[in-house]
């Protein structure tokens, strides 16, 4: 099926291109969304009757696109989700999700105008790309976490999983150092025994004793 472009769509062409496409694609989406019309003979005059005001729109929201991506593109939102100890999400973060943090921000952004490239469904950080305009795409990052303080921390560079295995660590450390406290107690008890029973005049009487009976016996033989 043909269509002509009203506007910019990426890896199918400019605005006023005439273009093959399925005729599924042309009708859910290029045509649904204004972003096409069939390449009759009627609508490519039409456009070229229009093209002059089609460009200078696209040239006025392109520029207030440009204005939006300068503040918003590199921005970093937190999006709090339930998820298992392994940092598996209850669910997943959607478009929908991506577009409310960011009007929650005061940035005016449809769900339609988000790509998330890969399914967000575990903890972390993910890049999500806003098509602001067809010529104007930027980036944020969603810092998915369980609450404000693990958002935190990986907003420092760590994930959920690192700090798992960094607190199991740490448990198996203190538990060794505990035991080696235990063992040096239990140490220090029998020296101080020792010492104590080798000041006891009756135990030095009776090693006195025995080392005398000793000599007898060594006498004798």
């Amino acid at each position: 099926m043909q269509v002509i472009l009203l506007e910019r769509v990426a890896k199918l062409g400019q605005m006023g291109d005439v273009v093959d496409v399925k005729p599924g694609f042309a009708r859910n989406y290029l045509l649904l969304q204004g972003k096409a019309l069939t390449a009759s003979k009627e609508n490519i005059a039409r456009f070229e009757a229009e093209k002059a005001h089609l460009e200078a729109k696209n040239l006025e929201t392109r520029k207030e696109a440009e204005q939006v991506s300068e503040k918003l593109d590199g921005e970093k939102f937190v999006v709090i989700r339930q998820a298992s100890d392994g940092g598996n999400l209850y669910g997943s973060v959607t478009t929908r999700d991506a577009a409310e943090v960011c009007k929650e921000a005061g940035f005016d952004v449809d769900r339609k105008q988000v790509i998330i490239r890969e399914p967000i469904k575990e903890l972390g950080l993910h890049d999500v790309e806003i098509h602001l305009h067809p010529e104007v795409v930027c980036e944020i990052t969603l810092n998915v976490a369980r609450s404000p303080e693990e958002a935190e921390i990986q907003a420092q560079g760590k994930s959920i999983q690192q700090l798992a295995a960094e607190e199991e660590a740490q448990a198996e450390f203190e538990i060794s150092e505990l035991f080696d406290d235990i063992g040096a107690a239990q140490l220090d008890e029998l020296e101080t025994a020792d010492e104590q029973a080798s000041d006891d005049p009756a135990v030095q009487d009776k090693d006195e004793l025995d080392a005398r009976l000793a000599e007898g016996e060594d006498d004798r033989g």
